[in-house]
């Protein structure tokens, strides 16, 4: 027996964790997320890898792995080395929303990442990849900013510690504002389903994981008033959305997960030191060889790290301030450093995905016989590097789909994500396993999200087993009575939400 027709409306905590919504929902800091699970039940929820926001929403909303969709990462190859562009789209897939669309329902996307808004049965606000991107209908910011009495709030600036309290309150605002406008647009749309993504929660734990970390009596109060500001905002959202009748579920999800930041491994400068990349002559900076081992040094002495932190504050935001610190220490970006790789000898490199090891094709004696032979070499070695734990991935056996032509010849992943991987050169060994003090930032994600569904013939108190971000898609359209598409890599759990109608 299947499932009445539902509503559905999507929560989407970008970076969302157990390992932090636990203990604050314990200290009661979120009452209607807790009241959600107590009602219904939840499930570690798997991500695409890489775990990025832009493969693994778009992978959500269409129901189809990154070697599907062929997107890897936030940006794209865009022309010779060195070159990338921001992902501009996921189409020529389309969204499950776009079904229920032509199906006749009313659909609403409130702050997904897309560069525009497009035409559906509905409305659609994007966010993110611009600051001030097309709604559809176009009219449809200006008409909430006068509902609003107030500007649409844009993505958050990138940080600096100088302005913490200027930020977290910008972050605070924006997910009690986004809980404002959800009600808005129910109210004016009546949506049959409805997705409202907060970005500001991954923005946050990137940089205040490690007090985010801490028993609940020591987290900064600024945090916890954020965290309770997003707790607030879901249950505006989710009682407007429900105010419009009928049966319906709530659910809960995240891209994926987050934790602590614990290593760096830079894999241009394993590659480098490995001979598969080769500079030019003087290619790399003097400068900021000596001047990154000074400051590795200088962050284990007390007096001076004391000093790194603002230093190294006041050197970042703004293109001045940038073109003072390149000044300062020299290039260090993959960008800057491409025109001085020699692209005739390197035979691999890592760009524009931190997570991907690419071949050249500008190298002309990277024959395919070669080619097999180099990944399988690069594999082994990385497999036995003694600094670390290290995974290789062939895209070809983690995904799928078939449309790779973007795609690195192998994915890493070290340490279970604890050590971030990086493409700059900015210092002078690949593995960074003390992380400066001086760093922006505390988090990095990880592979496992969350899933909290609630609502009409959801039983309460249960935890299941993990499922995947690709479920979301087929698991909404078989509630919504719509069929799922045989391309979609999911599969529905909607066994799991409504066991008495199986």
């Amino acid at each position: 027996m299947t499932p009445p027709p539902l509503r559905f409306l999507v929560l989407g905590l970008d970076g969302g964790t157990f390992d932090l919504l636990d203990p604050l929902m314990e200290a009661g800091e979120l009452p209607f997320l807790k009241s959600l699970v107590q009602r219904g039940f939840r499930a570690p929820l798997a991500s695409v890898y890489p775990p990025k926001t832009i493969p693994a929403w778009y992978s959500f909303a269409t129901g189809q792995d990154p070697g599907s969709l062929g997107i890897f990462g936030f940006t794209e190859p865009d022309g010779g080395p060195g070159k990338s562009r921001i992902v501009q789209t996921f189409r020529p897939a389309e969204a499950f929303w776009d079904l229920l669309s032509r199906r006749g329902l009313r659909v609403g996307v409130l702050n997904f990442p897309l560069r525009s808004g497009y035409p559906l049965n509905g409305f659609f606000v994007p966010g993110m990849l611009s600051e001030h991107p097309p709604t559809y209908p176009a009219h449809l910011q200006a008409s909430l900013e006068t509902e609003l009495g107030e500007p649409y709030l844009p993505e958050l600036p990138a940080y600096r510690e100088s302005d913490r309290s200027e930020w977290i309150g910008q972050a605070t605002r924006g997910v009690e504002q986004r809980g404002r406008a959800a009600k808005i647009l129910c109210d004016q749309y009546r949506p049959d389903f409805m997705f409202v993504l907060f970005r500001e929660t991954d923005r946050v734990q990137h940089q205040h994981w490690s007090q985010l970390a801490r028993p609940h009596d020591e987290i900064p109060a600024d945090l916890l008033a954020f965290w309770r500001g997003v707790d607030s905002a879901c249950a505006q959202t989710d009682h407007a959305f429900r105010a419009l009748g009928g049966p319906c579920v709530t659910l809960v999800i995240s891209d994926h997960g987050h934790g602590a930041a614990c290593a760096d491994f830079f894999t241009n400068r394993w590659l480098l030191e490995e001979k598969y990349l080769t500079l030019r002559h003087g290619g790399e900076s003097w400068r900021r060889r000596v001047l990154s081992r000074a400051l590795l040094a200088s962050d284990r002495i007390g007096p001076f790290r004391r000093l790194l932190t603002p230093l190294a504050d006041r050197l970042r935001g703004g293109a001045r301030r940038e073109r003072v610190g390149r000044l300062l220490a020299g290039e260090s970006s993959f960008e800057a450093m491409a025109s001085k790789i020699d692209w005739k000898r390197t035979i691999a490199f890592s760009y524009p995905v931190p997570e991907g090891i690419y071949l050249n094709r500008y190298n002309p004696e990277l024959t395919p016989e070669r080619t097999a032979a180099v990944v399988d070499e690069i594999r082994q070695k990385l497999e036995r590097y003694p600094e670390a734990h290290v995974e290789v991935f062939d895209p070809k056996a983690i995904y799928r789909g078939t449309n790779l032509d973007q795609a690195p010849a192998l994915l890493l992943r070290v340490d279970d994500m604890a050590t971030e991987l990086r493409m700059d050169f900015s210092y002078a060994r690949p593995m960074l396993r003390h992380r400066p003090a001086y760093f922006y930032g505390s988090g990095v994600h990880r592979m496992n999200g969350i899933l909290i569904a609630s609502g009409d013939g959801v039983p309460g108190a249960r935890s299941v087993d993990a499922l995947s971000l690709l479920d979301i898609a087929p698991t909404v359209l078989e509630g919504m009575g719509v069929p799922t598409p045989a391309h979609m890599t999911g599969r529905t759990f909607g066994s799991r939400l409504w066991p008495s109608a199986s």
